[in-house]
């Protein structure tokens, strides 16, 4: 089979990988339009589940993936002065350029061949038996035939910037600060030795009342690093924009589709779905696809056949991380609801902001709830049967996104 991978990111790279794995007969071609070593972002999360999933498909890619990840250890809120409250824990951080290099090495090894700078518009004028569309949320390919897709988007009410700093977050920490403007947080985690994501958020009234609309890119940083000198320790926070450019901040897009597949055009990772950042899903989401694009290739049971059972089995799979996602992006955009308790409930109400019934109960109450939930045996049986069942009629309501 001859397949083409639009796009150089994780979901692109890790198929390709696979499918040669597979059958060294497939001849695999990944393009990627921007030029080697570049890209967005700094460093992503996943857990040791994904490292279980990579182990069961590809064991030399979790073993090489396991051995170059940060770990790091527990969860931390700061608020304000007061003092951080925490929970034990683990996770891993891993440089999204590392894991790149990473998967581009076990690639080209195994003998995929990769085109960097190398754009595509039209997917009919590529010779090849498959096309998989993995270039992103914006995916140019997506939109071009998003009629059959029935693309729907959803675009949040916050603001973000994704920032990278040398201080080394050894515990996933969120800083809250009070401004006069309302609340801004960041959510921090190492990545790798002397270097942390620094993703920073706040409400759009926030962000317009400190200024940042009018702010150039070393203003806006100089502005970040004052409000959060308590928590960077000195260290300077870093961006990716290009000289001369503002700070990138953005609103978060949640991007679903109906439909996955057209003829022989499939769409995986960003290019399908996307989900909030404050889950920490998107790179393990995106690995996920394209062990189901392969394993459903590799059944045998024509490619018609393999692509629709793949987007019927990725959209199912979908649902509970898509309405974690929701609550979790509506928990952060309702923020002042919640500061307001002292600091061990504010965090177990941020611990607690995947539940659909938050939204819903006053705050004080919801934290006697959820305490008695875990103290009480026979309420801790009942939230264990009732929480996945409250959370599967929220997922199977259809979005109220705009439709591209």
């Amino acid at each position: 089979m001859r397949i083409v991978c639009v796009g150089g990111g994780p979901a692109g790279l890790y198929l390709a990988i696979l499918m040669k794995e597979r059958d060294r007969r497939h001849e695999v071609t990944v393009f990627e339009r921007n030029p080697a070593g570049v890209t967005e972002g700094w460093g992503v999360v996943f857990w040791d589940s994904l490292l279980d999933q990579l182990q069961a498909s590809d064991p030399p890619t979790a073993r090489t993936l396991a051995a170059s990840a940060f770990r790091w250890g527990g969860e931390q809120l700061v608020v304000g002065a007061e003092p951080p409250a925490g929970i034990p824990g683990h996770g891993y951080g891993i440089g999204r350029q590392r894991l790149l290099d990473l998967l581009l090495e076990r690639a080209l090894s195994g003998g995929v061949e990769v085109e960097f700078e190398h754009e595509v518009d039209d997917p009919a004028a590529l010779d090849a038996d498959l096309v998989v569309a993995c270039d992103g949320v914006s995916s140019g390919l997506r939109q071009r035939h998003a009629e059959t897709f029935y693309t729907e988007v959803l675009t949040g009410r916050n603001m973000y910037v994704w920032l990278g700093t040398s201080k080394v977050f050894d515990v996933f920490t969120f800083p809250f600060v009070h401004t006069s403007a309302g609340w801004i947080w960041a959510h921090a985690y190492g990545y790798a030795e002397g270097a942390s994501t620094f993703i920073v958020e706040c409400s759009p009234e926030t962000w317009e009342g400190l200024g940042f609309a009018k702010f150039d890119h070393d203003s806006t940083l100089a502005r970040l690093e004052t409000l959060f000198a308590r928590h960077l320790d000195g260290h300077p926070l870093r961006s990716n924009a290009r000289l001369g450019e503002p700070l990138p901040w953005l609103s978060f897009r949640t991007v679903t589709n109906e439909r996955w597949h057209r003829g022989n055009l499939v769409l995986m990772g960003d290019a399908a779905h996307t989900t909030h950042f404050t889950i920490g899903s998107g790179t393990k989401l995106a690995l996920e696809d394209a062990i189901a694009l392969a394993s459903e290739l590799d059944a045998g049971t024509g490619l018609d056949a393999a692509l629709e059972a793949y987007g019927r089995r990725r959209r199912e799979a979908l649902r509970p991380a898509q309405t974690d996602a929701r609550f979790s992006a509506r928990w952060f955009e309702q923020v002042d609801r919640y500061v307001q308790q002292d600091a061990a409930r504010f965090f177990a109400l941020l611990r607690e902001r995947r539940s659909p019934l938050l939204p819903w109960i006053p705050p004080r109450a919801y934290y006697q709830l959820h305490r008695a939930t875990h103290d009480v045996e026979a309420l801790r049986r009942f939230r264990r049967w009732a929480a996945p069942r409250i959370k599967g009629v929220y997922a199977a309501r259809p979005s109220r996104g705009t439709r591209s």
